[in-house]
């Protein structure tokens, strides 16, 4: 084979391995909890500090068509009493509880804590809303509104929602498009370098913040109301039931940004623009809504005065429990053969749309073992999914300071949350696919780990894939000694070398995390598949042959080696 059509057939490998078939699940059942929620929260003063305030925002109880939330018992505690605590309610309808300290001790302890009553229904949703949509209250006419986040007017917004929109006559359909295009256009970072739409927009990536503001300007932009909301999200995973198998769910613990979407005839249904389509699960606190994330800001809001001249600042710890009392999940979906190319879930909805279809791959091409001989490795290699909060200690995130005058500042909520999956465990086995569009003599696998102790040693092996999953092993990598690893808090690459020289031809493999001993360690991941399949994250219990679990998220791991020209 010439040069020129090894080129080529790898060109043809770029798009089999595209994540190109559609991910689209329509969804049934229910999900109902009972959950104790806490928040502690440690504030350390300095000197110089004049004044200090907190404030939080008390969640509300509501109903929606999809999701459902009932608060009781809420508890605000501090230690030691502020010397002025008030309770208001903000333009947005929130009670906002502040704590003032005068000349505040140099430790504050607070502690909130409530019960919610958690429910999620997915049954079919009827809806007959024509586009545009016509006739909008007053009080929601707020939330068509373009803000400093939420760039509804800006041009290149605007031109993007007249192009998702074009030939739509529903309301769900002009959502739904919009919706697909997010989750298929922006690839989730954190932290990104802005959070607004524009931003996710035009770079195409961001974290949560970005996905709600994006999200609610394009709906925004072509007449549809659409508010941003701050709330909490709980680690607790659960397994949505399909053929094949399961696909298991689960989000950090920490803040987390979604929206709700104004219908005429449904009123306001909650959406999250990574993931959820007309619902959320019962692992999410709503706690606050606005028209983008500068509004809402009461929740976790820390200002101060402080002395001129006076050093350094104030800094807080916050931990989040969330205790199931009660949990039952009964959750199943049926994929189809339109939607997004990443995964959406969405329940069965009544009304006119256009079913966006993709197309399905082309057949990976094949390369003889003459050709082979041809290839000469001379190109350094690196691929994965890279990006993660390297180095980051998740009890203390950054959180920028803002002047708001020469002696007066604040901190809002930090949306830094440790995604991570406990990868040591004896009872569950984990393995990650990367695919190669080209060939790889393979030196190094990387993975973003954190030890939090133990002893023993890990490896990784490599696997070829069987119909998405791993299948037979190809080779061990060299051990790594527990104590050879870094307990410092924080997630960094722990690379793991190959000893015999491996050559992959372009194709999809698989990694796993294999020890002995007693290691405890976590694997970081990225919300949605930045780089990868969707199917390409898998789990099963150590005494099970198949790797019949999916995880709806991708693991950060790194390819090292040598490439072709």
């Amino acid at each position: 084979m010439t040069r020129r059509a090894i080129f080529a057939a790898l060109a043809v490998l770029m798009l089999w391995c595209s994540p190109v078939s559609a991910e689209n699940y329509t969804v049934e059942g229910e999900m109902g909890s009972q959950i104790r929620f806490e928040i502690q929260k440690s504030v350390t003063t300095v000197a110089g500090v004049t004044k200090l305030t907190l404030s939080f925002v008390v969640p509300p109880t509501f109903q929606s068509p999809t999701y459902n939330q009932e608060i009781q018992g809420f508890e605000l505690k501090f230690s030691p009493e502020p010397q002025e605590k008030k309770k208001t309610v903000n333009e947005r309808g929130h009670e906002v509880v502040t704590a003032t300290w005068v000349k505040p001790p140099q430790g504050i302890d607070v502690r909130l804590s409530f019960t919610a009553l958690n429910n999620t229904h997915l049954k079919p949703i009827d809806t007959g809303v024509p586009f545009p949509v016509r006739d909008v209250p007053e009080d929601v006419k707020y939330y068509l509104k373009a803000t400093e986040q939420v760039q509804a007017d800006d041009p290149r917004i605007v031109k993007r929602a007249k192009e998702l929109t074009r030939g739509v006559t529903t309301e769900f359909d002009a959502v739904q498009r919009i919706l697909t295009y997010v989750i298929d256009n922006v690839r989730y970072v954190t932290p990104p370098a802005k959070c607004d739409a524009l931003y996710a927009l035009e770079a195409g990536r961001g974290n949560c913040q970005n996905f709600s503001h994006l999200a609610a300007a394009l709906m925004r932009a072509e007449g549809i109301p659409a508010r941003v909301v701050n709330g909490i999200t709980l680690n607790k995973p659960f397994d949505l039931k399909r053929k094949g198998g399961v696909i298991t769910f689960k989000m950090g613990q920490g803040r987390h940004s979604w929206i709700e979407v104004w219908f005429p005839d449904l009123g306001w249904v909650p959406f999250d623009p990574q993931q959820t389509a007309m619902f959320v699960s019962n692992r999410y606190i709503r706690v606050e809504t606005g028209a983008d994330n500068n509004e809402t800001v009461n929740d976790g809001l820390m200002r101060w005065t402080q002395r001129k001249g006076s050093d350094g600042e104030p800094n807080a710890q916050e931990t989040i429990n969330g205790d199931f009392n009660a949990d039952r999940v009964n959750v199943e979906g049926r994929r189809q053969d339109y939607g997004p190319k990443n995964l959406l879930l969405v329940p069965h909805v009544k009304a006119a749309f256009k079913k966006i279809e993709v197309p399905p791959p082309p057949p990976p091409p094949v390369i003889t073992a003459e050709e082979k001989k041809e290839l000469r490795f001379t190109v350094p290699f690196l691929f994965g999914n890279l990006e993660f909060p390297e180095n980051i200690d998740f009890a203390f995130p950054p959180t920028p300071t803002v002047a708001k005058g020469k002696t007066r500042f604040e901190k809002t909520k930090s949306f830094y949350v440790e995604t991570a999956e406990y990868v040591t465990t004896k009872l569950t086995q984990y393995a990650q696919v990367f695919v190669l569009v080209k060939p790889v003599r393979l030196h190094k696998v990387g993975l973003a780990l954190h030890k939090f102790g133990g002893d023993g040693q890990i490896w990784v092996d490599l696997f070829k894939d069987a119909n998405d999953k791993p299948g037979e092993q190809i080779t061990t990598s060299e051990m790594v000694n527990l104590d050879d690893i870094s307990e410092r808090p924080g997630y960094r690459w722990q690379d793991f070398v190959f000893k015999d020289e491996i050559t992959l031809m372009p194709g999809a493999y698989w990694v796993g995390l294999g020890f002995t001993g007693s290691p405890v360690l976590n694997w970081f991941y990225t919300y949605g598949k930045p780089v990868g399949p969707v199917e390409g994250t898998r789990y099963k219990g150590v005494y099970e042959e198949d790797w019949s679990g999916a995880l709806s998220y991708e693991f950060n791991y790194r390819v090292i080696g040598m490439t072709t020209k």
